[in-house]
């Protein structure tokens, strides 16, 4: 595991300390503020406009440097725009983390829904395929998420349909050189292994 990089950006007295890590995606860094950051579920914001629906992903994309942010359970992923140095944009995003958690400001605007329901963008399964369905998102809840929320992203099931599974990549996931390579050899693998009617794995 990469050594944890803790930093408290210049004027920030406070005690608290935000530890960074990186993730496999050389453009996402991962942020620990040590607090629980979503109750439940994950929230994955790709731009400013889906962003106003939380003040601090608002924040975050109001440094102008960034082009994703995503909130675990107890980390926020930050993904750099091409070009840009983290050596950089760091302090930046630093410094709106400590200002959102030392003033215990809400995580989203009130009347937004705070979690994305996990199902709201489902393909539909077909009825007939639901001990399958079930088998499938069980091993992605026990065996991949947790893995996968530790390298700063999320993957969530989509949908299965004549043999193939589509899932969706979040955070850190989401354009990482590698994710395609542990969607195809991981996930896809493991997922055969468990359960046979499992021919391949799609992103969506």
């Amino acid at each position: 595991m990469a050594a944890l990089d803790r930093a408290v950006p210049p004027g920030h007295m406070g005690s608290m300390l935000i530890q960074t890590e990186p993730t496999p995606n050389p453009a996402t860094l991962k942020f620990l503020p040590g607090e629980t950051v979503m109750t439940a579920g994950t929230r994955d914001f790709a731009s400013p406009e889906e962003a106003e629906a939380s003040p601090l992903a608002e924040a975050i994309f109001s440094t102008g440097d960034v082009e994703g942010v995503f909130f675990g359970r107890d980390f926020i992923s930050v993904t750099a725009a091409p070009t840009v140095e983290w050596r950089d944009l760091k302090p930046q995003v630093l410094g709106v983390l400590l200002d959102h958690f030392s003033s215990g400001a809400p995580l989203f605007k009130a009347g937004t829904a705070a979690g994305i329901s996990i199902d709201s963008e489902e393909m539909g399964d077909d009825p007939a395929d639901a001990e399958i369905v079930a088998q499938i998102r069980e091993l992605i809840d026990t065996r991949v998420r947790p893995a996968v929320a530790q390298d700063g992203g999320d993957i969530v099931y989509r949908g299965f349909q004549k043999g193939t599974v589509y899932l969706a990549l979040q955070g850190a996931c989401s354009g990482c050189p590698s994710s395609t390579m542990t969607l195809k050899q991981g996930i896809e693998g493991l997922l055969k292994h468990y359960v046979p009617e499992v021919e391949s794995v799609e992103a969506v």
